[in-house]
């Protein structure tokens, strides 16, 4: 096997690796969008995500906010990690199989 097809492979390892990696972490964080509601003059924070068909709101303290804003901010970055890294895959894929 020539240098780059063996560095090819290398890096379709690493990224099948990363790849579960991101899924294993993208499964723990909150998936949706923070939305507010103004009450009787006060403010409450609703995280909101789709379950097949229906719309769920949770209710997030204030004490919490931040942390799940930061976790949703998060899960962002890793969801277009997870599509960039898939197309890499998808190339290091087909020219390990001669098809490029």
């Amino acid at each position: 096997m020539n240098m780059i097809l063996s560095t090819v492979l290398q890096e379709k390892q690493r990224i099948d690796y990363m790849l579960a990696r991101y899924q294993e972490t993208l499964s723990e964080l909150p998936k949706g969008t923070i939305s507010e509601k103004l009450i009787n003059g006060n403010t409450y924070y609703y995280l909101k995500y789709r379950d097949g068909k229906k719309v769920i709101s949770k209710y997030v303290g204030k004490d919490n906010i931040q942390e799940v804003k930061e976790q949703i901010e998060k899960r962002r970055h890793i969801e277009a990690m997870i599509k960039s890294l898939t197309e890499e895959q998808r190339l290091a894929t087909k020219i390990l199989e001669g098809n490029l």
